[in-house]
């Protein structure tokens, strides 16, 4: 019992369009239904043996096409008995020993359709009526995701956890219709006159399942995201990589709930609609592009200007304070770097002034000016442009470190 190859391809030919009498999907069916009865056309004119036109039951002589795209499944007594995965027109026959139960091609799934068949294979009774479905082999769009709270994840490029509030859709197919029949479609739509399994319907509860089971993967799938270095640990990327994320969501739920293994489903893309951070991560979000800001080429291009600028300045009111930090010693340097003064000259330290030094040193009455060091004029604290500016010559004459620089930057952004 099984089935006859008539002729291969999609439906035409002079062949084919004798079949006034034959099986085909319902044109009704949406792009989101993964399960539906086969529906014979036209009318029986003694051809087969069926004679209930309105239910997807067949029998000796019963004419099936297979569209590119689909795979067709046969079941008796909730067991499945055959099924043909490549596109053709095709005659079922009880009475034949050379008919087939299974037609499985040379497609990308043939060699796991040809699998699995081995596992779950039942024979049918000889002249038993057999009922008929289709299963959709294309991707199935518009499977809805999203949370209604934060999700958190750990991030390698914040090095620390964010969070988020998500939606956005995918889609899924099915790459393993036995698997996907068997293990997972509800009895109900395994009946003769059964409804379209429909993803899209919010009451088909096995795909409110699913639903549910991408959601709680999605902490998962954005870890998986931005902890692969090849994603280059940016959630930046995300939403303009709809096969990368896919991946990474597709891995999740394969590993929470064997999708692919169990049920013969993969997630193959994705298209994040929004991603709406939380106020911890929004404040993480603005320090990190404050620091990338002054980074890099960007960073560099920002201290020639801002030293261009003080030079100006410092020409025109006549100052030379910034020019006269270039001839800083090391020792004075390092002391600027780590934000300490020089000690003060201790109040025994009387300074060898010459003679003429001293005579120079009193006023005209004769009087000795007050012993000890010159007072030096007060100076302004230097605005962290200035530092920073200061520094970055320092780095890039290899006084200091990269490192070094990067802690004082820091350090004076408040960052």
């Amino acid at each position: 019992m099984g089935f006859i190859k008539a002729f291969t391809g999609a439906l035409g030919g002079t062949f084919a369009d004798q079949w006034l009498d034959f099986y085909l999907p319902d044109e009704s069916v949406p792009a989101t239904a993964a399960i539906f009865p086969a529906k014979p056309q036209g009318t029986n004119q003694g051809r087969g043996e069926n004679t209930k036109g309105n239910a997807n039951i067949i029998s000796n002589g019963s004419k099936i096409i297979v569209p590119e795209g689909t795979a067709l499944i046969t079941m008796q007594d909730g067991q499945i008995t055959g099924i043909i995965a490549e596109a053709g027109g095709f005659i079922f026959r009880s009475d034949d020993v050379n008919s087939q139960s299974i037609f499985a091609g040379d497609g990308p799934v043939a060699s796991l359709i040809q699998s699995t068949w081995e596992k779950v294979k039942f024979g049918g009774q000889v002249g038993s009526q057999q009922l008929a479905f289709y299963v959709n082999l294309k991707e199935i769009p518009n499977n809805r995701f999203g949370t209604q709270g934060e999700i958190y994840w750990d991030d390698a490029f914040f090095g620390t956890q964010v969070g988020a509030v998500t939606r956005g859709t995918y889609t899924l197919k099915i790459i393993d219709p036995l698997l996907f029949v068997k293990n997972f479609v509800p009895q109900k739509y395994l009946l003769a006159g059964a409804p379209v399994f429909d993803f899209s319907d919010m009451d088909n509860d096995a795909a409110s399942q699913l639903f549910n089971e991408v959601v709680g993967s999605l902490s998962a799938a954005f870890s998986n995201y931005t902890n692969d270095p090849t994603r280059g640990n940016r959630m930046s990327k995300i939403q303009g990589d709809q096969i990368g994320f896919a991946q990474s969501l597709s891995l999740a739920v394969e590993e929470g709930f064997q999708w692919k293994t169990d049920r013969g489903l993969v997630i193959v893309k994705t298209a994040i609609l929004a991603i709406e951070y939380d106020e911890d991560t929004k404040k993480l979000m603005s320090d990190v592009k404050k620091a990338d800001a002054l980074s890099g080429s960007r960073g560099n291009a920002f201290f020639q200007q801002a030293a261009a600028r003080g030079l100006q300045s410092a020409g025109e009111s006549g100052g030379g304070a910034n020019m006269a930090f270039m001839g800083m010693g090391m020792n004075a340097t390092g002391n600027m770097m780590s934000g300490t003064q020089q000690p003060n000259t201790p109040s025994s330290y009387q300074p060898n002034f010459g003679a003429a030094q001293m005579n120079q040193g009193q006023g005209q009455q004769g009087q000795p000016q007050q012993q000890g060091m010159p007072s030096q004029p007060s100076q302004s604290p230097e605005d962290s442009t200035e530092k920073l500016i200061k520094m970055k010559k320092l780095l890039d004459a290899g006084v200091i470190t990269e490192e070094e620089f990067n802690k004082m930057k820091f350090d004076l952004l408040g960052l």
